[in-house]
């Protein structure tokens, strides 16, 4: 079963005290349908400029991502940098340039159509209402957002939330957004605002399923090194949506299987920088990483 992801294709430059990347293919686009296609077969819905090459489209086509609604446009592509330290849990922004970004008016191509589920990456949030509108056949919808679409675009964001069937997003912004500081209330506000599926990712520590009745937590793997976190949510969102495309099913067990996938997937990407680690791994190494995420939680009843 197809997944669709509408968002941003971008070139990175990062500093961590690991090392520095410049210019590295990234954007939520792009690690979240890397990550989902070790699940299923990946549409993506984004907007490149003339200084996207050939190499860069050889890393889509060799995970077998469809970019028929790759639009290819005059300018330059999304370029962003960042600097990680310390604990590394925040990027500190030193360089935003949207170029073709900035007008991005996605277009939903009818080889497209057909799309089961969807996920909504980080864009504005009219644009993000804009695709779902395009797509009423979609059976569950996802979707991302952040501090600035929060803060600046309350109503936009309401409205496409009141269309989607599951929002991602980190802890401080389920906090902004739904005006509680207890992540269970905050969680129950946001269902309230539409979906009905609630996932919260707390970075190091995990993350937390909140559905009709139930909550779920997973933990965050130890890993010994972090060499860079650019893109880690938008991984974990790839294996979240991944295995509910893959599997069809919404049930309460997927629904947890699927925030363990989402993590496991998120714990690679981490481990080195850019994209690199995602695209060396195999099926073994995912399925070995579940069992390690098993093996965290469980525990004797007594």
């Amino acid at each position: 079963m197809s997944l669709l992801v509408v968002g941003s294709v971008a070139f990175d430059s990062i500093q961590s005290p690991y090392g520095r990347i410049e210019n590295a293919l990234g954007g939520a686009a792009t690690y979240f349908s890397v990550s989902a296609s070790w699940f299923v077969p990946v549409r993506m819905l984004a907007v490149v400029g003339e200084d996207f090459g050939a190499k860069e489209m050889d890393v889509f086509t060799r995970r077998g991502i469809d970019t028929d609604g790759l639009e290819h446009v005059a300018g330059k592509t999304f370029r962003w940098a960042g600097e990680y330290s310390g604990t590394m849990n925040e990027a500190k922004t030193l360089d935003t340039q949207l170029n073709v970004f900035e007008t991005f008016a996605p277009r939903v191509p009818p080889s497209y159509q057909s799309s089961e589920f969807v996920f909504l990456a980080n864009i504005h949030p009219a644009l993000q209402l804009h695709v779902r509108q395009q797509l009423p056949g979609a059976r569950a919808v996802g979707l991302d957002s952040m501090n600035l679409w929060i803060r600046e675009t309350p109503e936009d964001l309401k409205k496409a939330l009141a269309v989607v069937d599951i929002l991602i997003i980190n802890e401080a912004e389920a906090r902004m957004l739904s005006g509680d500081m207890n992540l269970r209330r905050a969680a129950a506000v946001l269902r309230r605002m539409g979906p009905r599926i609630v996932v919260l990712k707390r970075g190091e520590y995990g993350a937390s399923l909140f559905t009709e009745g139930s909550s779920f937590s997973a933990p965050g793997l130890p890993l010994e090194i972090v060499k860079d976190p650019t893109g880690a949510g938008d991984t974990f969102a790839g294996g979240f949506m991944g295995h509910l495309a893959k599997v069809g099913d919404l049930s309460e067990s997927h629904l947890r299987r699927a925030v363990i996938y989402g993590s496991v997937m998120a714990s690679f990407a981490v481990e080195d920088f850019g994209l690199a680690r995602l695209l060396k791994l195999d099926a073994s190494q995912i399925a070995a990483r579940y069992r390690e995420f098993q093996n965290l939680t469980q525990f004797d009843a007594g």
